[in-house]
């Protein structure tokens, strides 16, 4: 099935997501492909419909995929401080965990948040879609503090190997889902339960709905918006795409529970365009187990 490039379907408004509607027959042909879709995916209707199902879906990831791949191109991958998010995060989830299996951090873009992790387990495992944030993480990390590898958390055999390789880990998730193709959601979710096991927890930290409002109003400001966000959108990117009890709906289908959650605010590096104040996106956290 031949995808137009990036680019050429993506003259959409900053800001503005379009809506993809996909309708298939279980794995038989698809039924229905919206405009939506046309421009989410890079297919076109006419060679959508009537199309296998599996054909269809090989597409989703492999538009998601190229999609991270070009903006982590035209973003400075730099080392975030930790203190902004994740070191606070620790201080909910260390309850929960004694450190001593490996921490599998899930789609774990900057480098600094593994290697930080790293501190406090007795192995860190950073893993992540996008080849060009794994090659940066490693140069960054010369003294190998934290082991990193690309990896797509959709597909379960790349999921379970590692868990094999690692035993039951705890896992620490964050922003992944609702940046995530509806379709692939639900294997996500797995990527969790697969690698936590019967022993490991996970610590999830996922943009609340509420969060699209906040990124409008930074599209809008009078100063335009943050280049990364602007970024985002750019390269058809869909944050906060998710409603508030699709996470623990989906986590809970895995058979984890929940055994705490909260809500807080989660700090982005970046700011306004005058520079007043940073981006707080509304988020949800969990700590889950069997």
């Amino acid at each position: 099935m031949e995808r137009r490039p990036p680019g050429e379907h993506s003259a959409q408004p900053a800001g503005r997501v379009p809506l993809a509607v996909v309708v298939v027959d279980g794995d038989g042909p698809v039924l229905h492909w919206n405009s939506g879709a046309r421009r989410l995916f890079g297919v076109a209707r006419e060679e959508a419909v009537g199309a296998d199902s599996p054909g269809v879906r090989m597409a989703v990831p492999d538009r998601c995929k190229e999609a991270w791949e070009s903006f982590w191109r035209e973003t400075a991958v730099r080392d975030y401080d930790a203190s902004l998010s994740v070191k606070s995060h620790l201080a909910l989830f260390e309850p929960f965990v004694d450190g001593s299996k490996p921490v599998v951090d899930l789609g774990c873009g900057s480098c600094a948040t593994t290697r930080f992790l790293a501190e406090r387990f007795a192995r860190a495992a950073g893993v992540d879609l996008s080849r060009v944030v794994v090659e940066h993480a490693r140069r960054a990390d010369p003294s190998g503090t934290a082991e990193f590898r690309q990896l797509n958390a959709a597909e379960p055999e790349q999921v379970r190997a590692l868990h094999a390789e690692l035993g039951d880990a705890d896992v620490h998730l964050r922003a992944v889902i609702h940046q995530s193709e509806p379709a692939a959601r639900p294997a996500i979710a797995a990527a969790v339960a697969t690698p936590a096991g019967r022993r490991g927890r996970a610590f999830i930290v996922e943009a609340l709905a509420v969060a699209k409002t906040v990124i409008a109003d930074a599209v809008r400001d009078a100063g335009g918006p943050p280049p990364k966000i602007a970024r985002v959108f750019a390269h058809g990117l869909t944050p906060a795409e998710t409603e508030d009890e699709t996470v623990p709906e989906l986590l809970q289908e895995t058979g984890l529970s929940a055994l705490a959650s909260a809500r807080a605010d989660l700090v982005m590096t970046e700011c306004r365009a005058d520079g007043s104040s940073r981006t707080g996106l509304p988020t949800q956290w969990l700590v889950a187990g069997r």
